[in-house]
């Protein structure tokens, strides 16, 4: 295809490039051409050329668009990235492939051969195509977390959640992350706030636990290796705020938070409830805080993420007073 197009130095193509993107003349569906000295960025018009520039035509041939994984399978598996694995619910070698092929950054594609499950909440897997590992590091928000996907639990899906809850806290407050996992709120948190205490039973998770903290140079989070019912008593009154994502169980270790919480404290609480029974989530916490003397403060009830139809994954922020 013939195209209006600037010529310029090698040397400073680059710089042309940016330029001509920035002010919206360059004609990105066209490939750049070059000889032993020029440059040859296609425009869409010889009008929209900087001043004082060389413009001339040349033939330019089409940017090729890469194929979507759709285009290549005829249909689109459900997967999520975590660092530069890729995960599907289930999937075949060809779905592997395509996926090694369409996302550069992926090395490794794993199918579930399990639900989550267990004490620990892991799932079992195996390899479709790439790398034969399951180990790797997500990045999140400014943070990096070194994790082995069959060894720990881990959701990329709640990113969001633990920026908004990370943005609440405040300088001097000491955090109580209940069920720390590998620390995907506790590192961030950790960021802002004077003191985390992350708590875990799995020894993997607490393993990758204290390399993230050191990944990410945080000296003010103190881990702990065993069930919060075990632990609690001795964090008596020290929280300014309780970190309880373990949703199918939470409610278990709700006399725990009551104990762990300072007056006025903020516990983030999640559930898993249907769309029509959030009440019944609040009911709990208030017989649990009736029941070790404490009063509790709603501040709003959010829907984190669907969960399964008509059912969802929630938060419920409340004080303890």
């Amino acid at each position: 295809m013939r195209s209006s197009c600037v010529k310029v130095p090698k040397s400073n193509g680059e710089t042309f490039r940016k330029k001509l993107i920035e002010i919206g003349a360059m004609d990105t569906s066209l490939k750049i051409k070059s000889d032993d000295r020029f440059l040859y960025i296609p425009i869409f018009d010889g009008s929209l050329a900087p001043a004082g520039t060389d413009v001339t035509i040349e033939q330019f041939d089409a940017v090729q668009k890469p194929k979507s994984i759709g285009e290549i399978l005829g249909f689109s598996p459900s997967y999520e990235i975590i660092g530069d694995i890729a995960v599907l619910p289930e999937g075949s070698i060809d779905v592997g492939a395509a996926l090694l092929k369409v996302h550069k950054n992926v090395k490794t594609v794993l199918a579930a051969l399990s639900p989550v499950e267990g004490e620990f909440r892991v799932r079992r897997y195996r390899i479709l195509a790439g790398e034969n590992r399951t180990e790797t590091v997500y990045r999140e928000y400014g943070c990096m977390y070194a994790l082995d996907l069959q060894r720990v639990y881990f959701s990329p899906r709640l990113a969001t959640e633990r920026a908004r809850v990370a943005a609440l806290v405040r300088p001097k407050e000491t955090v109580i992350d209940m069920f720390a996992g590998v620390g995907p709120f506790s590192i961030l948190i950790a960021k802002r706030a004077k003191h985390v205490v992350s708590i875990d039973k799995n020894p993997d998770a607490i393993l990758f636990l204290r390399k993230n903290a050191a990944l990410n140079s945080l000296a003010n989070i103190q881990v702990i290796r065993d069930d919060v019912h075990e632990v609690s008593s001795h964090l008596k009154s020290q929280g300014d705020r309780l970190i309880m994502n373990l949703p199918h169980n939470a409610q278990e270790y709700l006399d725990d938070a009551m104990v762990m919480a300072k007056p006025t404290a903020t516990v983030h609480y999640y559930d898993i409830r249907p769309e029509d029974s959030f009440e019944e989530a609040l009911k709990t916490i208030r017989e649990v805080a009736t029941r070790n003397g404490r009063e509790i403060n709603v501040l709003g009830i959010k829907k984190v993420r669907p969960y399964a139809p008509k059912s969802y994954n929630i938060c419920v922020d409340f004080q303890v007073m």
